[in-house]
């Protein structure tokens, strides 16, 4: 069952509209809970849907992110954490998937919500209605005057206010109005989260407490939503200190401004393993660290690459060679260490897409209408050199080096490997395991792949090799290709890699696997 395909709508269950009176709001709108609470509520509702369905609880769990492929247990941690109503930090090494992880949480996140019509900071109604909440949080100092009698905050009571005279709106979040982005850099200072006083604007306006005067920095413009930080740990200290006043007291004071303005969000932020270091303690403190490490299981790691070319393909990539850039790629994060951070990136998610593409790339070049393994050897290299951090002319040299080194030696190895298991996939599922039908289709694939004239008999319609045509239709079932090619094209390449780099036996040792 796929897990995407079987994930509960994430629509607008009310669409939005015109602006209302607050009497009429409906009693649930009068209540109010914190961003995380709603999110928590919604990710409940959503994991019941999807057990109602069938799912079981794994599977529930990994349809809620239908567009990242990670461990089971990174999906728990981030479940746990969301439930817990804690702000999250995703750390792991440098292309493993957290920013999309991130990403996915915000298209997850409840989008829709009662606001007051006209506020900047999307105060809700309850912060004016209810006596309770308005004391918890307070509504932003712009609704204060707005709605106090003599239009100062100091004389703003609830029981002062009209709800006929508070007009409201159901609000779709979006960028900027209930979610914002902030990209860690040393160049990103405290007023851009802050958010400030536009002098400008309040010369023409002439009203210091105008929504027109303020702009909103990204905490403000997250109010009532979710605030993505990539790469956190890269932020100076005195915009971490910003961001962490949030995070404590619920509140912002944009630069140039005497007033406090609401900032109620769930923080998502994200790390590589280097700049860990550089968040600082107390805000680290107020984060829940999930690890997102690299996928162990091999398939995912092939979903990875699948899920990022296009469908149909502009170039058929065999399925052998696809399969063996994986492998490479992930015997490289298993024997190189992490510590060196000029090399952190070669074993990335992003290397692994790159090395099919390079493959495809380096087939054009050539002429070529189907990579050959010597396109992947390019690929590979090109790929994963392309991944090393250029510090110096020297560095860069020894770097890529040692890259080439350990494609020369694993490269074989690993062909042999993917063409072992996609012979014992055909042997074992389409053939039963059954000795005399696999030696029949070797005796036949070999003759034909070695006599173009064959070929074109074949291709021409002719039935001449009946046990090699069931594996012509098998690699046609499942291996995506452009239209123009054939089935039989795409079988005669797979074998010829197979008859090179696999020895057409299937002990219990080389049977498909889900591990590199």
């Amino acid at each position: 069952m796929s897990p995407s395909a079987a994930a509960p709508s994430r629509g607008p269950t009310t669409p939005p509209g015109k602006g209302i009176p607050a009497d009429q709001l409906p009693a649930e709108a009068l209540t109010y809970q914190s961003p995380g609470e709603r999110f928590h509520r919604h990710l409940e509702e959503l994991m019941s849907a999807l057990r109602a369905q069938g799912h079981s609880r794994e599977e529930a769990m990994a349809a809620l992110f239908p567009r990242t492929l990670l461990p089971l247990e990174t999906y728990e941690d981030t479940v746990a954490a969301l439930f817990s109503g804690a702000h999250t930090l995703f750390f792991g090494p440098s292309g493993s998937g957290k920013t999309n992880l991130a990403k996915e949480l915000w298209s997850l996140f409840p989008k829709d919500l009662w606001v007051v019509e006209g506020c900047p900071v999307m105060d809700v109604p309850a912060s004016l209605l209810d006596e309770r909440v308005s004391q918890s949080v307070p509504p932003c100092p712009v609704c204060l005057r707005r709605f106090s009698p003599d239009g100062t905050p100091e004389a703003f009571s609830v029981k002062e206010v009209d709800p006929r005279k508070v007009p409201v709106r159901r609000h779709r979040l979006r960028e900027g109005f209930g979610f914002a982005r902030v990209q860690g850099s040393s160049e990103v200072f405290p007023d851009h989260l802050t958010g400030n006083l536009n002098l400008v604007k309040l010369e023409e306006v002439g009203d210091p407490m105008s929504p027109l005067v303020l702009e909103p920095g990204k905490l403000l413009q997250a109010n009532q939503g979710l605030l993505l930080v990539d790469e956190i740990g890269k932020l100076p200290l005195g915009t971490q200190n910003v961001l962490l006043q949030a995070l404590q007291e619920g509140s912002v004071t944009p630069a140039k401004s005497r007033e406090t303005f609401p900032a109620r969000f769930v923080a998502v932020c994200t790390s590589n393993l280097s700049d860990l270091d550089n968040i600082n303690d107390p805000l680290s403190d107020r984060l829940t660290s999930v690890h997102v490490e690299f996928n162990r299981v091999h398939r995912r790691n092939r979903r990875i690459v699948e899920l990022a070319r296009p469908n149909p393909p502009e170039i058929y990539l065999p399925e052998v060679l696809l399969d063996t850039g994986v492998r490479v790629l992930e015997l490289w994060r298993n024997r190189m260490s992490d510590e060196n951070p000029d090399i952190g990136e070669v074993g990335s998610n992003r290397t692994l897409i790159d090395i099919a593409f390079r493959t495809e790339a380096f087939a054009r070049l050539k002429g070529r209408e189907v990579p050959t393994e010597e396109d992947l050897r390019a690929g590979l290299l090109h790929g994963m050199r392309g991944r090393i951090r250029a510090r110096s002319g020297d560095s860069f040299q020894q770097n890529s080096a040692l890259v080439k080194e350990f494609i020369e030696q694993n490269l074989e190895p690993s062909l042999k490997r993917s063409a072992t298991v996609y012979w014992c996939r055909f042997f074992n599922g389409r053939l039963g395991a059954k000795v005399p039908e696999g030696e029949a289709v070797v005796s036949e694939g070999r003759r034909l792949v070695r006599d173009e004239t064959l070929l074109k008999k074949v291709g021409s319609g002719e039935d001449l090799f009946p046990h090699f045509d069931g594996f012509v239709q098998w690699v046609g079932e499942r291996e995506p290709r452009p239209v123009e090619v054939t089935p039989l094209l795409a079988a005669a390449t797979e074998f010829s890699l197979l008859d090179r780099f696999s020895l057409f036996t299937c002990r219990p040792e080389d049977a498909d696997d889900d591990h590199p």
